[in-house]
């Protein structure tokens, strides 16, 4: 018999909802309306090891999902667990707030030894609560402070947490549509978008057209946006749909800001540590910024999030950012653990072949399969965009997103063995985030398991 169905021994007086009711129908009936994965992955998960994890009913998963990202070295990786361990055993402090300890200051020590030398020579780091919204919530205040300004710039498709301020930032409308309250003095821009360009020209055109955008406002005396306190970007926009911003981009970003007096500030919560195939996403263009915000991966499966920025910013006041669990020791040795694993393994070499193999898989599926429209990414960050190909086409001639087939696709793949998300405008993006330590081997079953899924969902249509 399942686990899930095994009647639990409770007291007479205790609420029948936990007497003798399988746990994911508890928690349809106790978690909230809010909860996401889980309509998705209804998954009670049991065991972890390495990319696989288990179910309570005894069945095998490869996970594409990794925890948003978070899971560089996979579940359980040993050099985490040790050094978890070697903190619990060693009798060290748990929670210390702020209060400087020796895995901190460890911590500090890799993180600063995996940022361009150039930028961390000069640097000054903020521990923030424990999810990366609060760095960008931090970001944002840092920004605001040290130039005195209110007005930001946030790009089309942005996801940057869900706490108010970062959800001023946010592209998607869903998640705010019926909030009052949230970050004031928001202007978007385009992000460019060789596959879904917002002025329907595509690439080094509607590249060069965003620039153009970007520039003429910043030095406009008559564009109506007063100069701002920063732009934040994401190198590559990971809940907007997988889209990188090219190196030619980035480039003649960092320069327009930096002309313009606007600090750059990099959301680098999912790209960063290695998973583009570079330590981190901004390196592919050779730039650096003036703010880098990080978690996710940083913590090595454990929450932290940080603040990494120019020392010339550093102008707020003591306390004008805290957090009750900035000083979480156990992910600080957890991450340590990480960051010094993927420095000395050269783990962002590994991801970048791969990413190019599993690239390399998807994109000859594309040739047999028109439903995939386009496949895009860097590195470990991949996405495959699910398209109509018999329907309408936008004013690039690209068929339009099918987002039903997509959650298809991914229902199919996780039947057979295979968590994946979807995303991007109108859920049509298939997201494939493994653990950096995923082998060849593991790549093709990966795309041999998508292969399967789509033949039988289009045998079935």
């Amino acid at each position: 018999m399942s686990v899930n169905h095994r009647l639990q021994r409770v007291p007479a007086d205790a609420d029948y909802r936990f007497t003798g009711t399988p746990r994911l129908e508890r928690q349809a009936a106790l978690e909230s309306n809010a909860r996401s994965y889980p309509r998705r992955l209804p998954l009670e998960l049991r065991r972890a090891e390495g990319i696989h994890v288990q179910d309570s009913e005894g069945r095998w998963f490869i996970d594409c999902l990794a925890g948003a990202g978070t899971l560089a070295l996979g579940h359980n990786h040993p050099v985490v667990l040790d050094a978890m361990r070697g903190l619990l055993d060693g009798e060290r402090p748990l929670h210390t707030l702020d209060l400087m300890t020796e895995a901190k200051d460890d911590f500090i020590r890799e993180l600063y030894a995996l940022l361009p030398q150039g930028f961390a020579r000069s640097a000054r780091i903020q521990f923030c609560g424990p999810a990366g919204t609060d760095a960008v919530e931090a970001a944002i205040k840092l920004v605001r402070t040290a130039t005195g300004r209110r007005q930001l710039l946030a790009c089309h498709g942005a996801y940057h947490g869900m706490t108010q301020g970062a959800l001023g930032l946010m592209g998607s409308h869903g998640p705010k549509r019926h909030l009052d309250g949230m970050n004031g003095g928001v202007q978007f821009l385009p992000f460019p978008h060789a596959y879904r360009c917002p002025f329907g020209l595509g690439g080094e055109l509607g590249e060069r057209a965003a620039l153009n955008y970007l520039e003429t406002m910043l030095n406009d005396p008559e564009s109506g946006v007063l100069p701002p306190a920063a732009l934040i970007v994401e190198p590559i926009q990971g809940e907007g749909g997988v889209n990188p911003a090219s190196v030619t981009w980035l480039r003649e970003v960092r320069r327009i800001t930096r002309e313009a007096g606007v600090p750059l500030v990099l959301d680098e919560i999912q790209s960063g540590i290695a998973r583009s195939g570079r330590r981190f996403a901004f390196e592919h263009a050779d730039i650096e910024p003036d703010v880098l915000v990080l978690s996710k991966a940083i913590g090595g499966s454990q929450p932290l999030a940080v603040v990494v920025y120019h020392e010339s910013l550093d102008r707020w006041a003591p306390g004008a950012h805290a957090g009750t669990f900035r000083g979480n020791q156990l992910a600080m040795a957890a991450g340590t653990a990480t960051l010094r694993l993927v420095r000395e393994e050269r783990l962002e070499v590994h991801a970048a072949a791969m990413g190019e193999r599993l690239a390399g898989h998807l994109r000859a599926l594309q040739r047999d399969y028109p439903q995939l429209g386009d496949v895009r990414g860097q590195g470990l960050m991949l996405g495959v965009e699910v398209v109509s190909p018999d329907g309408p086409t936008d004013r690039q001639g690209h068929p339009l997103a099918d987002g039903v087939l997509a959650a298809r696709l991914q229902q199919e793949c996780l039947r057979r063995g295979l968590i994946i998300e979807v995303g991007g405008r109108h859920g049509a993006v298939l997201r494939f985030l493994p653990p950096l330590i995923v082998q060849p081997g593991q790549v093709d079953q990966i795309a041999d398991c998508l292969a399967t899924a789509l033949r039988t969902v289009m045998a079935a249509s």
